[in-house]
């Protein structure tokens, strides 16, 4: 199963760009910005990445966020993933932005797009084709939501979404309305957080306030047997992170992760890995670890990797590319 999940294109369609960086990119943003106070050696850098609890994953996380003070920070973090990615015959991912936080940062938006512009033409030269999604930080509020939606309005190469993270608890959905209204006409699709660390209430509203074309975690889907039949009769795509939400002690275990009520509901499932460096996880060891607490076959674990490709904004003769090529690797097996 290990040589097979390798052998599947996959796609990915939930990881966010500060959480992608692994510990060769820290270093070498950490060796870029001696000033920062991240270890810069990469035995202790590594004691320092090692996941401890969420508030210490929030610790890493804005420790790189302060080293990205310009556009080739933001670079050496596109093709770090871009790495990490083509590794794992990771063909293509949509990677979550937050230019909000860059910019309050003190970078201009041009840094930010020049960053992004640079590192994806480097990434599609490693074989991995990058589009972004840009979200609003929703505790910010409304300022962030003004101003994410100015940031995706210009248009940068490779933007294909429009998105809202950050605490779900106590951050009303539906505010961000107009913003999302604005997007979609603007021919941007909308793929918010809902449903990781909150109820169903939130997913519903995301489905119709936010008019969400696919879900971000929508772990909590599974408490009501309404929105599951809903989200699965109409098709809308949840953006599954086991790791993560084992992580952030949202479910206990792999074993004990709704996915398996899920997929039993005939929802389209997608795996993903949301920030894959600072949970020690990858893409291949999602496939594998769902694989075996679900005991799939290789017919199911290609289903996966298929409804990645479907749930993606890839144009259609690029989705028929992929899934024939996914049907070659099952048929060889």
């Amino acid at each position: 199963m290990r040589s097979f999940v390798h052998a599947l294109p996959k796609v990915e369609l939930h990881v966010h760009l500060v959480g992608s960086a692994g510990v060769d990119t820290v270093l070498r943003l950490a060796r870029r910005h001696p000033g920062a106070g991240v270890p810069a050696d990469r035995a202790e850098l590594e004691r320092f990445y090692a996941f401890r609890d969420f508030d210490h994953f929030l610790e890493v996380y804005w420790a790189v966020q302060s080293m990205l003070v310009d556009r080739h920070d933001i670079h050496t973090l596109v093709v770090g993933l871009a790495r990490d990615l083509a590794r794992q015959n990771v063909r293509y991912a949509e990677v979550t932005v937050t230019p909000y936080n860059h910019v309050t940062d003190g970078m201009s938006a041009d840094e930010v797009f020049a960053g992004l512009e640079s590192g994806r033409a480097e990434a599609a030269a490693l074989g991995v084709d990058l589009a972004w999604c840009f979200d609003i930080p929703g505790e910010k509020g409304l300022a962030a939501g003004r101003e994410t939606l100015a940031f995706a309005l210009s248009r940068p190469d490779g933007l294909v979404s429009f998105g809202l993270g950050g605490p779900e608890v106590g951050v009303d959905r539906a505010q961000f309305a107009p913003f999302f209204d604005a997007a979609r006409e603007a021919g941007l699709h909308s793929v918010p957080h809902a449903g990781e660390t909150s109820g169903p209430e939130t997913i519903w509203s995301a489905v119709r306030d936010l008019r969400a074309e696919r879900i971000g975690h929508g772990t909590s889907c599974v408490q009501d047997p309404a929105l599951l039949d809903h989200l699965a009769s109409k098709g809308i795509p949840l953006e599954v992170c086991p790791t993560s939400n084992v992580r952030t002690r949202q479910v206990t275990s792999i074993d004990a992760h709704p996915v398996r009520q899920m997929l039993d509901a005939g929802a389209v499932v997608t795996l993903n890995t949301d920030d894959p460096p600072f949970f020690d996880a990858t893409l291949e060891g999602e496939y594998l670890a769902v694989a075996t607490a679900l005991e799939l076959g290789h017919a199911d674990v290609a289903r996966l990797a298929e409804n990645a490709v479907l749930a993606s904004f890839l144009p259609n003769a690029r989705k028929t590319l992929l899934l024939e090529e996914i049907a070659a690797v099952l048929a060889a097996v």
